[in-house]
């Protein structure tokens, strides 16, 4: 019994290098993957870690010095609304805070060797305690919006929309920025395999914001002209449904990466296909989970009585795109076909 593992990635440097070093290693690495070079490494991070980093901290400024315009104007003018929506947008950059600490710490850890599989799942990691904290912002706006639609309180309409109007442009801009853009071929596996939870649990956390701003514009109008002021808890609740809608998918997806579910079939088909028409090979265990935002790891078991060692499997899986580190165990057996 033999076993050997790969990995298309970097190889870990023996010196700490600047990040945008360590990227340039990264596309290097991964354009030598096409002629089968497999160097042995542990950094599963996306292709676009740097750039997504980058775009949270632009969303954080935008965020913050909006909080700031608000809060200053708010005491300046006596206007609650305007010191009640700074502080909101507080908590806001707040949890953007999330989303820019994790991908920190998966950048400076990247090649700690006591991350046995690299530090891909902070992001996740991440992701899936920024879908609980929506949900704990949905249940507390549901039940903010009965104790209103029950015990009604007065609103003061114009101001309230100039509020709502500010932080729909913010969240709207900020949404732009946050959004996921990948380029699928037909030949690349499952969609959602390449999705960075961390990057969208931030962009859930601003487009909820631009959706109850919308339903609250929609709500005080009515509200304004025809004086139905109880749409404006009603529109609350049923933001309230949507962000837990959207909270529950980003807990699914995230929390499944986070206890190793296997990603998807295509991937399998793909190691199955590449090794078992094969005569005298035959795969007798198989796992196959996630690493990182397009990263995947597999454990693979064969039966041959071929007598090749583990290198020639590795290479005829070696070019299958997201599959990045691949242990192979070879097992002779009697047996001269399946």
């Amino acid at each position: 019994m033999s076993s050997s593992p790969i990995q298309k990635g970097d190889h870990g440097a023996a010196k700490p290098q600047p990040v945008h070093l360590r990227t340039r290693e990264r596309k290097a690495v991964e354009a030598s993957s096409a002629a089968f070079s497999c160097p042995h490494g542990h950094c599963f991070l996306s292709d676009h870690h740097d750039a997504n980093e980058r775009r949270t901290w632009w969303v954080i400024l935008l965020t913050v010095t909006t909080m700031g315009l608000e809060i200053v104007s708010g005491l300046l003018f006596g206007s609650m609304a305007l010191l009640a929506d700074g502080w909101h947008m507080a908590s806001h950059a707040s949890a953007m805070g999330i989303t820019a600490l994790a991908y920190y710490l998966a950048r400076k850890h990247m090649d700690n060797p006591r991350f046995t599989f690299g530090t891909g799942k902070i992001g996740d990691l991440a992701g899936y305690s920024s879908a609980l904290l929506l949900l704990v912002v949905a249940v507390l706006m549901a039940y903010e919006s009965i104790v209103r639609l029950v015990n009604p309180v007065a609103i003061h309409f114009k101001e309230a929309m100039v509020v709502a109007a500010v932080g729909l442009i913010v969240n709207l801009i900020s949404a732009l920025i946050l959004k996921e853009h990948h380029d699928h071929t037909a030949s690349d596996h499952h969609a959602s395999d390449h999705h960075d939870h961390n990057l969208r649990a931030a962009y859930i956390h601003v487009l909820a914001d631009a959706t109850t701003s919308i339903l609250a514009i929609a709500a005080l109008g009515f509200g304004m002209l025809l004086g139905w002021s109880f749409l404006d808890p009603v529109m609350g609740i049923a933001g309230a449904l949507l962000i837990s809608h959207w909270a529950y998918g980003l807990l699914r997806e995230a929390g499944g990466v986070l206890l190793d579910r296997t990603p998807n079939e295509s991937l399998l088909q793909s190691i199955s296909e590449a090794i078992e028409p094969l005569d005298g090979v035959r795969i007798v265990d198989l796992h196959v989970w996630r690493l990182g935002p397009g990263h995947h790891g597999a454990i693979i078991s064969l039966a041959t009585s071929r007598g090749e060692s583990p290198d020639f499997f590795k290479e005829r899986l070696c070019r299958l795109k997201g599959l990045s580190h691949v242990t192979i165990e070879v097992n002779a057996s009697n047996e001269h076909s399946f």
